[in-house]
């Protein structure tokens, strides 16, 4: 017979971003998790809480939900890492990549059975610059967007867009160095230098159509120059999944660690703006995170594991 802390142990404990995403989806959402009396769901008020609870609550729960965007399952995930807790979703915010790659939706009550089960799969984390990454980190276009959202009060996937447009108009090229291992594969300008450990952004724009999670991979997609006219072009690939089609875009599959020299220092880990010092370093953590295993989850093949 299982004894309370046993049972109290498989109800997952579900940490609430109050202000991630839509503002109205968010506050029903939360509030619906507030009245359900089967599942425990504490909010937190910044990163830093988020970090307080988890430490408090580590032996007592086997499954913990990030219940936000991609920024708040980043922190939740980065606690959970080489341990055997396991990381399940509850999609709040605006972009939710991580979420829709793993099948996670907003279905409380089918998130619940699956935390009873506890079975998941073991995924990579790419490190850079000794941060973790889940989905994908770069320097270029998508970075200068991450730094400019960050700046404004607006949430949601229009804002979001119409920055991107804003910025793509400005877009100017940048120099960059890149090596894997002792080779250096290329010296040029470019538009865009991302590392990727799944295949999306968020919001099904997809900038790694081959990127798996758990194949001891980092896939890095490097996109040159090109005549602005062809913009919506590389839209409609990147949601079409055929972004690595284009003549200017390259894509390199590598388990050595990668070195990116370059003087633009902004870029983002995860859509989380950050400022780079110096050398940018990337290297694969292999199966480092437990992720629930979701009805959702059909593009990922892969034997899941059931929990103790």
């Amino acid at each position: 017979m299982k004894t309370p802390a046993a049972e109290n142990r498989r109800k997952p404990l579900f940490i609430i971003n109050p202000d991630s995403g839509v503002t109205p989806v968010n506050y029903f959402v939360s509030l619906g998790l507030d009245l359900h009396r089967e599942l425990t769901a504490v909010k937190s008020l910044s990163k830093s809480d988020t970090e307080s609870i988890i430490t408090r609550n580590f032996d007592k729960h086997d499954v913990f939900i990030a219940a936000g965007g991609d920024g708040t399952v980043h922190t939740v995930a980065t606690k959970l890492i080489n341990t055997e807790k396991i990381l399940g979703v509850l999609p709040l915010g605006s972009g939710n990549g991580f979420a829709k790659e793993f099948g996670f939706n907003i279905n409380v009550n089918s998130l619940l059975s699956s935390a009873r089960k506890a079975e998941f799969m073991p995924i990579d984390v790419i490190e850079v610059n000794g941060n973790i990454c889940l989905n994908v980190a770069g320097i270029g276009l998508d970075s200068f967007v991450a730094h400019s959202f960050n700046d404004i009060k607006l949430r949601g996937f229009f804002p979001y867009l119409w920055l991107t447009l804003k910025t793509f108009i400005q877009l100017k090229p940048f120099s960059v160095t890149i090596w894997c291992g002792e080779e250096k594969i290329i010296s040029e300008d470019l538009f865009v230098v991302t590392v990727a450990n799944t295949r999306q952004f968020g919001n099904y724009a997809f900038i790694a159509p081959d990127a798996r999670p758990n194949d001891g991979i980092i896939d890095m997609v490097l996109i040159k120059p090109f005549p602005k006219i062809f913009g919506p072009v590389f839209v409609i690939r990147l949601f079409t999944k055929r972004i690595n089609k284009s003549k200017y875009v390259s894509h390199i599959k590598t388990d050595k660690e990668i070195v990116i020299e370059t003087l633009e220092n902004r870029m983002h880990i995860d859509g989380e703006p950050v400022k780079s010092e110096g050398k940018v370093i990337v290297r694969i953590k292999r199966a480092a995170l437990k992720v629930l295993k979701t009805p959702g989850n059909k593009f990922i093949k892969h034997k899941f594991i059931t929990g103790s």
